[in-house]
């Protein structure tokens, strides 16, 4: 048994917390004497970091020479089956543990990361069923069945999705916006729908990730999980499009995402980056309607996307810096939404991954980070670093604060 002291917990009044077998035992004020007490020192404390949509079996291939020039999507997507041809298993597993580090080494705890399935030898997502087991102790990760060349683009594609399901993937991936018709792009939306229902697997498309206000497989997502009462189990991501759909059809919608209860998730960095490729002036953010959602009370989350391939040469897996980028992108800076804006590393994230047990709460795994400050304003102004990461009840990183300088001014 250990007792935390002196932590300011994030959205709670207490300040101290007891854990025992690696779960929350206690957690309030003025709690029993422990032996082992481990002094917080007024930081603030927060769930750890979560990051609902990232391509671990893309990071770093960039560096391996796989380069777009326009820097626009759909050039990404064309260069990737070049790259996918001579993809070994070793290459992958090398790579994606390094995008791991990246993430957890500054407070994430848990993944859910898109693996492309339209590889008939399923190269990438055997390396990441390994991965996930083999490094449950360190943070979770969800695997998302991910055609990145289209179910039907792809020939085989979605029969190729319903196998990597049987193989142990989590959830059903799709890319509607990047079929080759209409027609198969709503096709592909029934197909994620009904291997959902079939094996009882969450839902995370890739939804309208253009910004043609004319693409709308998000409204036959929302219909038809609403239809079959599996909101919350869906999450559509990016829905870039409906940043520049009007307002008298984006109010209609949140009605119904409301009823539905479907999961949002904006990629801040990545969207600014691709998006708005052929606007000159005025040029648009490729932003989903984030604060709209908010004030909606529609559940939307952030996330890294990539890091360092040809859809995203920056990131970095520095989930602070993706929460800056967004807050200032889609203007939640308010005296109040900056105290909420943790919410979407955290919470936010962990209801897209229907995290039953993320959090601090009585019994839960006794997981959070501790940031370099002692309040969220701060935090959020000064772009902190997490100073420890706590697993469990046992610390998987623990690192020196700023360092203290003296300046003769």
């Amino acid at each position: 048994m250990k007792k935390f002291i002196n932590a300011n917990i994030y959205k709670s009044n207490a300040k101290e917390i007891i854990v025992a077998d690696g779960k929350f035992l206690e957690i309030g004020n003025n709690l029993r004497v422990c032996d082992n007490t481990i002094d917080l020192k007024n930081k603030l404390v927060l769930p750890p970091y979560v990051d609902p949509h990232l391509h671990l079996d893309y990071v770093y291939s960039l560096s391996e020479g796989l380069g777009a020039k326009t820097g626009t999507l759909f050039e990404a997507i064309a260069l990737w089956p070049k790259f996918k041809k001579n993809l070994k298993a070793s290459e992958v597993r090398e790579r994606a543990i390094k995008g791991i580090y990246d993430e957890v080494s500054q407070g994430v705890q848990y993944i859910r990361t898109h693996i492309d399935v339209t590889d008939p030898n399923f190269t990438a997502l055997k390396v990441m069923l390994d991965l996930k087991e083999e490094l449950k102790d360190k943070l979770d990760i969800q695997i998302i069945a991910f055609p990145q060349e289209g179910m039907y683009t792809y020939k085989g594609g979605r029969d190729l999705v319903e196998e990597a399901l049987k193989m142990g993937a989590d959830v059903v991936g799709g890319i509607p916006h990047f079929e080759l018709a209409r027609e198969f792009g709503e096709k592909s939306i029934h197909d994620i729908v009904n291997l959902s229902i079939k094996y009882n697997k969450l839902i995370d498309v890739h939804c309208d990730e253009t910004d043609d206000p004319n693409s709308r497989f998000l409204e036959l997502l929302n219909a038809l999980v609403l239809m079959e009462g599996i909101g919350e189990m869906t999450t559509a991501s990016h829905t870039c499009s409906f940043g520049s759909a009007d307002n008298s059809y984006a109010y209609r919608m949140f009605d119904l995402f409301k009823r539905s209860k479907m999961n949002f998730i904006s990629c801040p960095t990545e969207n600014i980056y691709l998006q708005g490729r052929q606007d000159s002036y005025p040029k648009r953010r490729g932003l989903t309607r984030v604060k709209e959602f908010l004030e909606e009370g529609i559940n939307i989350a952030f996330a890294q996307d990539s890091i360092n391939d040809p859809w995203y040469p920056l990131g970095n897996g520095n989930m602070m810096n993706i929460l800056d980028n967004g807050i200032h992108l889609a203007q939640i800076m308010s005296p109040n939404e900056i105290e909420n804006d943790f919410d979407l590393i955290t919470y936010n994230g962990a209801k897209c991954m229907m995290l039953d047990q993320y959090g601090f709460k009585i019994g839960n795994p006794a997981n959070f980070i501790v940031l370099d400050e002692n309040n969220v304003f701060d935090a959020i102004r000064k772009r902190v670093n997490v100073i420890a990461s706590i697993r469990n009840g046992e610390y998987l990183f623990k690192r020196e604060t700023k360092y203290d300088i003296k300046l003769d001014l």
